[in-house]
């Protein structure tokens, strides 16, 4: 009598081969595979402002050569810092579906309080920085009472700060309307010329390839240790060596002008510290929970009360150091600092970079995504010396669009299940 086992050793074979071939299949093709499916079911990511940001490059670039030279591109990223950290902020408030449209009037009376406490009291410039940034926090804190205590609607409460904070910028400007910072000074140097010695910046992006492959190690490590499907260490490898030339590519080419700003590298540390705290902490996933539902969160057992209160806190410290940084750039504080198009700018930068309107869904990195598209924009259209309204159109279709593909990707996910 024959052994079943014997009789089945051939087709156990044939499986054994058929899942190695399935491994080896996830191994090199499943991130591909994966990710067609997340954009299939409507989690886009960042790739509908990247594939845009391509497209605005490639035309600006071919109506001006001058466009993507590493002198402008320099100027560039000076010009994203100051905005880019306001938008930051305003990410946190888009996640829990709500809004702040006094950012730009916090953004400029927080300069004008530096350029008042440094240059006509005579405190010492760390002193007035700190007092700034915590006027902003308590503006937060305000915006926060308002809405947990009183049930004020944030589009509300932030609107009248917008016009409270604005009439105390002009209220400490005075008559002169402006005040001139030392031109010498530690602060306006990083804010104009302070840039990153070579090594520092090469050894950055190392740290950030690094970063990345040990991100990606820790996650298919937890991933696999629950029985879930994972990427295999040749696909992280790869990731984290492409990513990691890229940007060594980035800085050798920036390195040939002046070299990367310092005050970038500050945006780009606030960007990464962000993304650390809505990812891995207790705090970020209770901000992803209210912003999905603030009902379900608080029967969860989450602080409601609280996250919103840091979110405006934080909303509104980080428009403070923007303004701090506008006047740094700017060498002054004056009663512009914060108007005309500051505010959309921030609101507008962190929508176009991926956030949703909707609540519960957005990045750190949308903020860094979407200011370098509003910046390329408008230094694209200044380099072909045409005028502002037409940068006004166009960052409004930007916006509109990014809009629409976020309304979009929002009901796909829905319709399968992800939202």
């Amino acid at each position: 009598m024959t052994d079943k086992t014997t009789q089945n050793a051939p087709q156990a074979q044939l499986l054994d081969r058929a899942d190695v071939r399935v491994k080896h299949a996830e191994g090199f093709g499943g991130a591909i595979s994966a990710f067609f499916d997340r954009v299939r079911s409507g989690d886009l990511g960042s790739l509908p402002v990247i594939v845009g940001l391509a497209i605005i490059w490639t035309v600006l670039q071919s109506l001006n050569p001058v466009f993507l030279s590493a002198n402008n591109l320099v100027n560039l990223l000076f010009d994203c810092s100051t905005v880019g950290v306001i938008a930051l902020g305003i990410v946190c408030i888009l996640m829990l579906g709500e809004i702040d449209l006094s950012v730009g009037s916090v953004s400029g009376f927080a300069s004008a309080l530096v350029g008042v406490l440094w240059v006509n009291q005579g405190w010492p410039v760390g002193f007035a920085i700190i007092t700034a940034m915590a006027a902003g926090a308590v503006i937060g804190s305000v915006y926060a009472l308002l809405l947990n205590r009183f049930g004020m609607p944030s589009f509300v409460s932030t609107l009248a700060g917008l016009l409270a904070v604005l009439g105390l910028q002009l209220y400490l400007l005075g008559s002169t309307g402006s005040i001139n910072l030392p031109y010498e000074s530690p602060l306006v140097n990083f804010g104009q010329l302070m840039v990153m010695p070579a090594w520092v910046s090469y050894g950055l992006a190392a740290i950030a390839g690094i970063g990345i492959f040990w991100t990606g190690y820790r996650e298919a490590s937890r991933r696999r240790e629950a029985g879930l499907s994972a990427q295999s260490m040749a696909a992280i490898v790869a990731r984290a060596v492409v990513i990691t030339v890229l940007l060594e590519a980035i800085v050798f080419y920036l390195n040939s002008s002046r070299g990367i700003p310092w005050m970038f590298g500050l945006f780009v540390g606030l960007v990464v510290t962000m993304n650390y705290a809505l990812k891995r902490t207790k705090w970020g996933r209770s901000m992803h929970a209210v912003g999905g539902n603030r009902e379900a969160a608080r029967r969860a057992g989450i602080n409601v009360r609280y996250i919103y209160t840091s979110a405006f806190m934080l909303c509104s410290t980080l428009a403070a150091t923007g303004g701090i940084l506008a006047a740094s750039r700017l060498a002054s504080s004056s009663q512009q600092a914060g108007t005309g198009d500051v505010n959309l700018n921030a609101i507008a930068a962190a929508v176009i970079g991926g956030t949703s309107l909707f609540g519960g869904r957005g990045s750190a990195y949308s903020a860094l995504l979407g200011i370098i598209v509003i910046q390329s924009i408008a230094s694209g259209l200044t380099l072909l010396d045409l005028s502002s309204s037409l940068r006004y159109m166009i960052t409004g279709a930007v916006l509109a669009i990014a809009v629409i593909v976020d309304s979009l990707a929002r009901r796909s996910r829905v319709s399968h299940g992800r939202a």
